[in-house]
C-alpha cells in the first residue's frame, strides 16, 4: 500500500482507525496524523510509528485526508485546509450530520468527498461504518474508503439521504446497548445479585444474542419466540416492557437522534 493517508484531529476513533490500518497491512510510514496538542501527536508517533504533521502539510502531501474533528470544528478546519488541498485529493469526513456539499462548497471544484459514519466499536475492530459518496466521488473512491474503514469492522454503502437515519441507528447505537446493560445490571442488583455477577450474566447474554442474530439468519422475532414459552418467565417480562411502552420509546429516541443529526447539518448547535 503506497498511498499516504492523513488522519486530521486524531482522537480515540482516529487512533483506532490508524491502529486497525496498521494491523491490516498499511505501513506506518504512509500514515500521517495531526492533533491539536503537540504532546498528543508525539504520543501517537511513539505508540504507532506514524508521522505527526501540520494540517497544511497533511493537505499538501497525503493522497487521502480523513477529517475526524467534531462537527462544530469542521468549518474552521476547512478554512485552514482549503488553500492547500488539490482537487484530486480524496476527502473523507467522519463528522456526524455534515453533508458532503458542505465540503464541496469550501474546497476546490470537483474535489471528491466521501462521508462516513462509524461508531465506537472501532476500538475493538467491530465498527459499523456507513459510507456515502459526494457529487464527485467515484466507485474507486468508495472502494478506497471501504478498504480503510474495513480495517476496523464492517462497512455498508448507503445513499447520503439515509446517513442521518444511520447515525441514529448505528452511530449512536452502542450507547443504547450500554444504557440497556446498565439498566439490566441495576435490575440484577435489585433481584439480589452482586453487581459483578449481574454484569457478567448480562454481557455474555448480549454477546451470545448478537452472534445468533448475525449468524443464524433468523428474524429477531423468531429468535425471541424461541425463548418465550407459554405462561413462562420471558413472556411476563415482555408484557411489562410493552406495558411501559419500551418499543415506542425506542422508536421516539431514534427519531430524536435522527432529528439532531439533521440539526447539526443545518448548523444549529
Amino acid at each position: 500500500m503506497t498511498q499516504k493517508v492523513a488522519v486530521l484531529g486524531t482522537g480515540k476513533i482516529g487512533e483506532a482507525l490508524l491502529s486497525g490500518m496498521i494491523r491490516a497491512g498499511w505501513a506506518p510510514a504512509d500514515l500521517l496524523v495531526t492533533a491539536r496538542r503537540p504532546e498528543r501527536a508525539q504520543e501517537l508517533q511513539e505508540r504507532h510509528g506514524v508521522t505527526p504533521v501540520s494540517n497544511q502539510e497533511a493537505a499538501k502531501t497525503a493522497d487521502t485526508l480523513i477529517l475526524t474533528v467534531k462537527p462544530q470544528d469542521m468549518g474552521t478546519l476547512l478554512d485552514e485546509l482549503a488553500p492547500h488541498v488539490p482537487a484530486d485529493r480524496l476527502v473523507i469526513s467522519g463528522a456526524a450530520g455534515i453533508p458532503t456539499s458542505f465540503f464541496e462548497e469550501r474546497l476546490a471544484q470537483r474535489t471528491p468527498v466521501v462521508r462516513v459514519m462509524t461508531n465506537t466499536p472501532a476500538l475493538v475492530d467491530e465498527a459499523m461504518s456507513v459510507i456515502s459518496a459526494g457529487s464527485h466521488a467515484t466507485a474507486a473512491h468508495l472502494a478506497h474508503a471501504e478498504e480503510i474503514f474495513g480495517a476496523v469492522g464492517k462497512t455498508l454503502r448507503v445513499p447520503e439521504s439515509q446517513q442521518d437515519a444511520c447515525t441514529a441507528l448505528s452511530g449512536s447505537g452502542p450507547a443504547y446497548f450500554f444504557y440497556l446493560v446498565e439498566a439490566m445490571t441495576d435490575a440484577g442488583i435489585l433481584l439480589g445479585l452482586p453487581r459483578d455477577k449481574a454484569h457478567d450474566l448480562i454481557v455474555q447474554s448480549a454477546i451470545g444474542a448478537a452472534v445468533m442474530l448475525r449468524d443464524s439468519g433468523e428474524h429477531p422475532v423468531k429468535l425471541r419466540e424461541n425463548v418465550t414459552s407459554p405462561a413462562g418467565t420471558t413472556i411476563n417480562a415482555i408484557r411489562e416492557l410493552e406495558n411501559h411502552g419500551v418499543r415506542a420509546a425506542l422508536i421516539a429516541a431514534l427519531e430524536a437522534a435522527r432529528d439532531r443529526s439533521r440539526a447539526l447539518a443545518s448548523g444549529n448547535s
